[in-house]
């Protein structure tokens, strides 16, 4: 079947939040919405004609999980990520976020401290702040091509022995790093000597792009394995951010017991209907709606990096190595922060996320979604084009 990601879908009245909130947020509501992270694609079919069979069975009472979910999830990240997920290591979540912060309440207590690594995707750092942890930045250094590598001296150097637990994002969000088997074992090796939780968000994970590939940080090495928390979902690669249908992963079993235990006490590793069956549908049905879906959007990336080359080359695109997301630096304009934002909002009309808000090492850039048909990225672009071409 060939799908049809050209198509442009009319959001309107379904309270998207990247439409509904456009004047709370920015100011104005005349924007073209290219920032939050769920794509302007439909959700695929086969996932709604399998939430559709089930609404045709009009009784929706309390429901129990079948054994289907853990087996669909675990051969879905053997077959792609080359990891043997045993089914009891496997949990639900009502959201990765969510599941920092229960895992925050779990392991780290009110005097301890969290590590995470700027730029980064900001919950990172207010999930932890809402409950009252400390932040510690570690911040990536920047390297030739406007991406970042991690800093392991500057690490040893901010972790003492109040850290606790360090939030990973792998793939890397806002610049799509696929990071290396030597970086993550790395990074197993200093938080294992350190008795430092490791929580990798590898939500992206199916979004590997251009042959890159994802490798889950539990893998790496038994270190790795032994302090690792990994949290998933099909929500970012099928476009189901609305039904909410993550789920953890942990190895170890010490971890996992008391993981687990908090979780179940407060009920909130019980899936909703409709999560189960969205998840069931997406991971066993999915592979070449994904295959597809992962075509366009690299036909994307490289739309937008040929587009600015030849008519903005002050801005450049960071190709991402993983996900629909796309690092522009937009240093070489010269402009501040306050200006960066006029350009693009009341210039442009566009809402993107402005590089300031994942932290240091984020000034002078921007993130881009480009999981939406060409069409509306060449309007952004245009107006981009228009508005820079006025200063």
């Amino acid at each position: 079947m060939k799908y049809d990601f050209d198509r442009i879908i009319d959001r309107s009245g379904t309270n998207a939040l990247k439409y509904s909130v456009l004047k709370e947020r920015y100011g104005r509501d005349d924007l073209l919405p290219l920032w939050v992270a769920d794509m302007d694609f439909e959700t695929p079919d086969f996932i709604t004609d399998a939430l559709r069979k089930r609404l045709d069975h009009s009784l929706f009472g309390y429901t129990s999980v079948p054994a289907e979910l853990w087996d669909t999830i675990a051969k879905w990240v053997e077959d792609h990520h080359a990891w043997k997920v045993k089914k009891e290591w496997i949990t639900y979540i009502p959201g990765v976020m969510k599941g920092v912060g229960s895992a925050i309440n779990v392991f780290v207590r009110p005097d301890e401290k969290i590590i995470i690594q700027p730029p980064v995707y900001y919950p990172f750092r207010l999930v932890p702040q809402g409950n009252g942890r400390e932040v510690v930045y570690n911040p990536l250094k920047r390297v030739e091509g406007g991406s970042y590598e991690m800093d392991f001296d500057n690490l040893a150097k901010v972790a003492d022995d109040k850290c606790r637990l360090l939030i990973l994002s792998n793939p890397h969000n806002p610049a799509g790093i696929c990071w290396s088997r030597e970086t993550l074992e790395r990074l197993a090796d200093f938080c294992y000597d350190r008795g430092i939780i490791v929580i990798s968000d590898e939500i992206h994970s199916d979004l590997a792009l251009f042959g890159n590939r994802h490798i889950p940080f539990a893998t790496v090495s038994d270190k790795a394995a032994g302090i690792s928390i990994t949290f998933g979902a099909p929500s970012k690669t099928f476009n189901t951010a609305g039904i909410v249908n993550s789920y953890a992963i942990v190895p170890d079993d010490t971890l996992r017991r008391r993981f687990y235990k908090w979780l179940d006490a407060n009920e909130l590793s019980e899936p909703n209907i409709f999560s189960i069956i969205a998840i069931i549908a997406a991971f066993s049905k999915g592979e070449e709606w994904r295959r597809q879906l992962l075509s366009y959007i690299e036909d994307n990336i490289r739309f937008v990096e040929d587009y600015l080359k030849e008519n903005i080359p002050y801005i450049k695109a960071v190709r991402p190595q993983a996900s629909f997301l796309v690092w522009l630096d937009c240093r070489e304009l010269g402009l501040d922060h306050k200006g960066l934002i006029d350009l693009f909002v009341n210039r442009a009309r566009l809402a993107l996320n402005d590089g300031e808000m994942f932290g240091q090492g984020g000034q002078g850039y921007m993130r881009l979604n480009v999981g939406a048909p060409r069409a509306l990225v060449k309007q952004a672009l245009d107006r981009l084009l228009l508005a820079v071409s006025g200063l």
